[in-house]
């Protein structure tokens, strides 16, 4: 008996990777759905006695999927895929009604053992066709931030012992001069810290900025037991240490994926160690045309807000690409 099998991912590359890990010999149907509205309105339909779900959409998040799949007693089996691979994550979806937790990037045996686990495979039908999912370079990338973004947010999660909520993480092309003014906002700013790092490796390079409000320091140095008053060179430190965390971790998770290694360069705060204009006018013809990740990181429950900006060199973009063309065969 064929069974309606449903994938709620706003990732087209995430999809194509979903649909291909699954069984070639188990007889399904399949069905696609870009966000957690679209989800629900497949669920409704018939679509999906198996789902497989993602929990960073934009629309409704996979929390909230879960959340009216239990309220409307949906008929529904529920498996979350995720690039957040924080504990209470896991924690907070089999609570909430999933049968499993599987992390990004997808494993096939790993579905296997999992269908097999719950009795889902059943027998054997014919082989499935070949998926055919248009995916592009951005949708590529945002999928290899996104599970970036969720080592990095593990590891803040486990040094502060809270929960940190993640955004869909934001990929887009922006112009040398955009670029310059954005920057130079977050410079002159009063009310924001930032970090810049370089990086390169395998003919990639950029830099990573994470900026924080300074109303952030207080809820972080109470997360980090700072002990004594928390003047210039305590902000500094609690800027470095959870700096070096965000943008070590994001970095590594990104090179892990694309199987290189990226060298950093020593961490600089803008406006103490270097200027905007600086870091740009350094080498002016880099920055033209720049590939932008954006990632905010929020902590549940207490006013600590930080942004993670990952930009890439003009002229790290075929190879960026080409790298990431290899992760959709």
């Amino acid at each position: 008996m064929t069974t309606p099998v449903l994938i709620c991912d706003d990732s087209s590359f995430a999809q194509k990777q979903m649909a291909r890990a699954l069984p070639s010999n188990w007889d399904v149907t399949l069905s696609f759905a870009a966000n957690g509205a679209e989800g629900l309105d497949a669920l409704r339909a018939g679509k999906g006695d198996i789902l497989f779900l993602d929990l960073n959409m934009p629309v409704l998040d996979g929390y909230e999927v879960l959340e009216v799949i239990r309220r409307e007693d949906l008929n529904t089996m529920v498996i979350v895929v995720s690039g957040d691979i924080q504990p209470e994550a896991r924690t907070r979806v089999l609570a909430l009604g999933a049968l499993d937790f599987i992390k990004k990037p997808i494993d096939a045996d790993k579905i296997g053992e999992i269908l097999d686990k719950y009795g889902i495979r059943g027998a054997p039908g014919a082989a499935q066709p070949e998926i055919d999912i248009k995916v592009d370079a951005l949708d590529r990338v945002q999928e290899i931030a996104n599970v970036a973004m969720g080592r990095a947010a593990d590891l803040l999660a486990r040094l502060l012992g809270a929960f940190v909520k993640l955004p869909v993480p934001k990929v887009r092309m922006i112009e040398g001069s955009d670029l310059h003014m954005a920057l130079s906002a977050i410079e002159s700013s009063t009310a924001v810290s930032a970090v810049c790092q370089g990086f390169i490796g395998a003919g990639i390079a950029g830099e990573a900025m994470l900026t924080f409000t300074e109303s952030s320091f207080a809820d972080i140095a109470k997360l980090m037991r700072h002990e004594g008053e928390i003047d210039d060179n305590a902000e500094l430190e609690l800027l470095m240490d959870v700096s070096s965390i965000l943008i070590g971790a994001c970095l590594k998770g990104i090179a892990d994926q694309l199987d290189i290694n990226f060298s950093q360069g020593h961490p600089v705060v803008l406006g103490r160690h270097v200027n905007i204009s600086e870091l740009l006018d350094h080498n002016a013809s880099r920055w033209n045309r720049t590939l932008a990740i954006e990632i905010e990181y929020r902590i549940e429950n207490r006013n600590i807000n930080c942004d993670l900006m990952l930009l890439f060199s003009e002229d790290s973009l075929t190879t960026l690409h080409d790298r990431t063309s290899f992760l959709d065969f």
